[in-house]
C-alpha cells in the first residue's frame, strides 16, 4: 500500500477487461480516529494485502460505489467477517447473493460522517455513484465518475478507443456512454458536482488511471466542462 497522507492509503490491484479494455483497479484505505478501516472499492485480495491491513488495524466497513465495483466483495466478506458492507441500491440489487448492511445515500448519517462526506451522484438511468471526500486529507475519491488511463495502458487501437471515450490522460472524464445519458437531467448532475465543488479537494483518488495530485479543483472544472460548472 502506498500512503497518500496521514491516515489515507491506496492499493493497486490487477486489471480487469471492461469493453475490450484492461482496466487498472484501486481501492483506497482510510483509517477513522476510532482505528478502524474504511475500505473503498476493494481490489482482489492477495495474502500480502491481508496482512498489511490486520496490520494497520480492524477492517471494519466495505464500500460498494457503484454496480460495477463489487467483483471482489464476497472473498473481502469472508476474509474479514466482521466487517459491514455499504452499497449504492443499483449493487445492492445486483449483487442479491450477498449481505449489505446498509444504502449508500447522500443525506444520511453513517458512523464515518464526521470524517468522511459524501453525495450520490444521480441523474442517469445507467447508474449512480456514490462520491466521497475525506476531510482531513481534503481528498476526492472515485470510481467511474472519472477515468484518467495513462496512455501506455493500451496498445495502439486500445488508445485510440480511449481517447474517443474520453478517458485519456491527461484529460480523464467520465466515459461518454455515461455522459450522454444525462442528456434529459443534466441539471441534477450539475449540482452534484457543485455539490463535490464546495468541498475543495486537493487531490483526486480514481479507481482507473492515474491520480490527480494538483490542481484537483481545475481539473474537476475542465473533467465537468460538458455539465459547465
Amino acid at each position: 500500500m502506498e500512503a497518500l497522507d496521514e491516515r489515507i492509503w491506496i492499493a493497486d490491484g490487477g486489471t480487469v477487461p471492461f469493453f475490450t479494455l484492461p482496466y487498472s483497479t484501486r481501492m483506497t484505505v482510510v483509517k477513522l480516529d476510532d482505528g478502524s478501516l474504511w475500505i473503498h472499492s476493494p481490489i482482489k485480495l492477495s495474502a500480502d494485502l491481508y496482512q498489511a491491513l490486520n496490520e494497520l488495524g480492524d477492517v471494519r466497513y466495505l464500500i460498494a460505489p457503484n454496480h460495477l465495483h463489487h467483483l471482489f466483495l464476497e472473498e473481502w466478506q469472508t476474509a474479514f467477517p466482521q466487517a459491514d458492507t455499504y452499497g449504492t441500491q443499483e449493487v445492492i440489487a445486483k449483487r442479491q447473493d450477498l449481505s449489505f448492511t446498509g444504502e449508500l445515500v447522500t443525506k444520511e448519517t453513517y458512523p464515518w460522517s464526521q470524517e468522511i462526506h459524501q453525495v450520490l451522484f444521480t441523474g442517469s438511468p445507467v447508474m449512480q455513484e456514490c462520491v466521497f471526500f475525506h476531510s482531513p486529507s481534503q481528498t476526492l475519491i472515485v470510481t467511474d465518475l472519472i477515468e484518467n488511463f495513462s496512455p501506455d495502458a493500451f496498445n495502439a487501437w486500445q488508445r485510440i478507443l480511449a481517447k474517443g471515450t474520453g478517458i485519456l490522460a491527461p484529460n480523464g472524464k467520465m466515459p461518454i456512454d455515461w455522459r450522454l445519458s444525462f442528456m434529459c437531467r443534466k441539471q441534477e448532475a450539475r449540482a452534484h458536482m457543485l455539490h463535490i465543488l464546495a468541498w475543495q479537494p486537493k487531490r483526486i483518488v480514481l479507481a482507473h488511471g492515474e491520480i490527480i495530485l494538483d490542481n484537483a479543483t481545475a481539473f474537476l472544472k475542465h473533467s465537468f466542462s460538458w455539465l459547465k460548472v
